[in-house]
């Protein structure tokens, strides 16, 4: 199946293929951006459907070459300005948090799973995560807020600077969310 007859036709996919075991032939780049806020676009032009983004990003995975849409026959590039993937909700379950991406992912924020903070193509400072295959995704701002409500306070590793970082315990692991200066409490 052709990565373009995808896009015309917009082929539902109930889950994640096993894209990480497929080794088609590169076939060099696609004219498909996911721009930093997140949005898809075609040659130019905004995706409306949803249920076809879905399909694409259970398609994506990160190569040498970039991040690719991959099919039994075919791997071709796309641009991604920031991180393919969005977590839009959270939710906790007993001491653990619960990610969904808007592709559909869902996982355990864990050691596997470990939040960063990176920079986004603005130069701020935001919260990313590893879901799969390679692939990242940044978190929106009511998600991290949500989080954020959530976190507590604790010393950071690197002495050398007197800084205390916020964070969330989740999946035995620490995730932080951001650090202050200890002159700043």
């Amino acid at each position: 199946m052709h990565l373009e007859h995808l896009l015309e036709h917009g082929e539902s996919a109930a889950k994640i293929p096993p894209v990480d075991q497929w080794q088609p032939p590169f076939c060099g780049d696609m004219p498909l951006t996911i721009r930093a806020d997140g949005s898809w676009w075609h040659q130019g032009e905004p995706f409306t459907r949803p249920e076809l983004v879905r399909l694409l990003a259970s398609l994506m995975r990160r190569d040498p070459e970039g991040v690719c849409l991959v099919t039994p026959a075919e791997r071709v590039r796309i641009e991604v300005e920031d991180c393919p993937l969005t977590v839009v909700a959270a939710r906790q379950e007993g001491d653990d948090w619960w990610l969904t991406t808007g592709q559909g992912d869902e996982f355990a924020l864990d050691a596997d799973h470990q939040l960063t903070m990176t920079r986004t193509p603005a130069g701020d400072e935001a919260p990313e995560v590893p879901v799969r295959f390679g692939l990242t995704a940044r978190l929106n701002r009511n998600v991290y807020y949500q989080l954020v409500d959530a976190a507590s306070l604790r010393q950071g590793e690197d002495h050398a600077q007197a800084r205390t970082q916020v964070g969330i315990e989740s999946g035995g692991a620490w995730h932080v969310l951001g650090t202050l200066d200890d002159e700043a409490l």
